[in-house]
């Protein structure tokens, strides 16, 4: 009797298991009971309850819809990273603008005033320049996103 009740805790925390294998291909990942792949990586899934009977079909559909969501999620995270980093390129430009403005608000004589001015135009639009070439790479990548976005939702 005391034998049956130490052992008692042991019988209740018994596991059951289950493997299933995904295999990711191109643009797809593919869940499955028996290996797809060469590149196949096996998982296990296991519960407590030692009297729920092993699953018996394959959940390649639901696991599938679980991949899309953690995909949909983490590319709306990128998406929003890379609009606040546009956002801080264009405060950067701006107050780097702002230095270069201030340059020429100082008190100076004309000639030097007129050399200061016009390296202040040159930096300018070199500064300009620098941050539509770093825009248009970002809003290249947001759009990008955007559409693989668009397709998976």
């Amino acid at each position: 009797m005391i034998l049956s009740w130490l052992l008692l805790p042991m019988i209740s925390s018994a596991k059951t298991t289950f493997s299933y294998y995904k295999c990711v291909t191109g643009e797809t990942t593919v869940y499955s009971q028996h290996p797809c792949a060469a590149n196949a990586t096996q998982h296990t899934l296991s519960h407590s309850n030692p009297e729920a009977p092993p699953p018996d079909g394959q959940y390649t559909k639901t696991l599938n819809n679980i991949e899309r969501q953690q995909l949909i999620l983490r590319l709306k995270k990128t998406l929003r990273a890379k609009k606040q980093q546009a956002a801080v390129l264009g405060r950067k430009r701006d107050e780097a603008t702002r230095d270069e403005q201030r340059r020429v608000s100082r008190m100076m004589e004309k000639g030097e005033r007129a050399k200061t001015l016009n390296e202040v135009k040159r930096n300018i639009k070199s500064i300009n320049t620098a941050y539509l070439k770093e825009v248009k790479i970002l809003n290249k990548e947001i759009t990008r996103l955007e559409k693989r976005l668009k397709r998976l939702e």
